[in-house]
């Protein structure tokens, strides 16, 4: 059995996020071999795919290393790369069927275009202990799925040097609950892009996770209000790595649009 590691929001190897992917199944495997397996791969996600009687249609899942989540834009993306580049998928598009939904993804010139779900945040309180977990204090805070907290500069958001496991406590109105926290600022004047951020998530056993889609299912809706257009450029700012991700907003849903490359192609042999 065939399994890829997938640079996903990136351009060129080692940039971006990222994510195992194993070869489709006819049947899913025990969800305990799934979980060991991502565990073993010690990647922020794992996927796994299993086969439909439509040869473009997939069930997919997603495994942290520590439990299994319910969106995962990265391992989407490096699904979808697999399954064009290194299996040679003949389709227009890829449907995946989720715990999400049906998540649609389509080649966009050199790279993907994926149809996710909008979660536009709600404008909440901060919770007690937030600034003094991140080292910061938020201009704004904001709940979806996740929490997001709305920093003053770009700066603010890149010399973040938070702490995690105070971070893994904090929920305030966030859906997931605890752990799992945004931080965004406006990019500088001539950065290029609109939007820099970070996700900590060790609610979801990451420390903190080098490109996020699901985040931008929130962080699209609440900078578009913000900047009065639908259509924005993000770069998550991990240290050392870096992601870009492009999106736009089209009602209840976000279109994420970014590349992928395949660093790694193994073998599993259990």
């Amino acid at each position: 059995m065939r399994q890829w590691t997938v640079d996903a929001f990136a351009a060129q190897p080692f940039r971006g996020n990222p994510a195992c992917v194993v070869e489709p199944f006819d049947r899913w495997p025990g969800e305990a071999w799934m979980q060991a397996l991502a565990q073993e791969n010690n990647q922020a996600e794992t996927a796994f795919l299993q086969r439909t009687a439509d040869p473009a249609r997939f069930s997919l899942r997603w495994f942290t290393p520590a439990l299994e989540v319910p969106l995962c834009g990265h391992a989407t993306l490096a699904s979808a790369h697999v399954l064009f580049e290194e299996l040679s998928l003949k389709a227009e598009a890829i449907t995946f069927e989720t715990q999400s939904g049906p998540l649609i993804v389509v080649r966009d010139g050199a790279g993907y275009r994926m149809d996710f779900p909008a979660d536009p945040p709600v404008q909440t309180p901060a919770p007690d202990g937030l600034a003094e977990a991140l080292g910061a204090e938020p201009e704004e805070v904001w709940a979806g799925q996740y929490l997001v907290a709305v920093l003053a500069s770009e700066s603010a958001v890149r010399r973040l040097r938070p702490d995690i496991a105070a971070i893994g406590k904090i929920a305030g109105q966030a859906r997931r609950g605890a752990g799992n926290l945004s931080v965004a600022a406006l990019a500088d004047a001539g950065a290029g892009v609109d939007v820099v951020s970070r996700f900590f998530a060790p609610g979801s056993g990451i420390a903190e996770d080098p490109a996020t889609g699901s985040a931008h299912c929130i962080l699209a809706p609440l900078f578009a209000r913000k900047l009065g257009r639908d259509r924005l450029r993000f770069h998550q700012a991990y240290p050392g790595r870096g992601g870009d991700i492009e999106a736009t907003v089209q009602g209840q849903r976000v279109l994420l649009a970014g590349d992928a490359v395949t660093v790694l192609e193994s073998r599993i042999r259990t």
